[in-house]
């Protein structure tokens, strides 16, 4: 009998590991500089997560510049240049199938940002030093 897929949202294990494996593959090359682009070179890219697609021919990997300037520029940058990452990422790790690389922005960092602003309000410290006092 055939093996049902995956139906809840729970990645499997082996596409957490192959999505590391990934995102340590491209944080090297872009450490390393093997890129030879002069907008990359000039940029320190963090490679924050890599998603795999169940059939692992996809890779979105969530990329962010550090000190968060000129994103568009990397982002352009990183897509420029994703013919030859995607052959360094298929030598690197073996598979039998090359992942289509797509970058994309990682706005995680934003959003905490966003939430850290709304839990400073006066208002909601208020209300959570409220909470805090009628426990005990």
């Amino acid at each position: 009998m055939a093996r049902q897929p995956n139906k809840n949202e729970d990645p499997s294990v082996r596409l957490l590991k192959v999505g590391e494996r990934v995102r340590h593959v491209l944080s090297e090359l872009l450490t390393r500089q093997t890129v030879h682009d002069d907008t990359l070179s000039g940029h320190t890219v963090s490679v924050t997560e890599v998603r795999m697609s169940p059939d692992l021919r996809q890779a979105k990997a969530y990329v962010k510049p550090l000190l968060g300037g000129d994103e568009a520029e990397v982002l352009t940058a990183l897509r420029r240049n994703t013919a030859f990452l995607q052959r360094e990422v298929a030598q690197r790790l073996g598979l039998k199938f090359a992942p289509k690389l797509r970058f994309m922005s990682d706005e995680s960092f934003d959003e905490a940002h966003r939430i850290d602003q709304l839990l400073a309000d006066p208002r909601v410290s208020r209300d959570l030093d409220t909470d805090e006092v009628d426990e005990d």
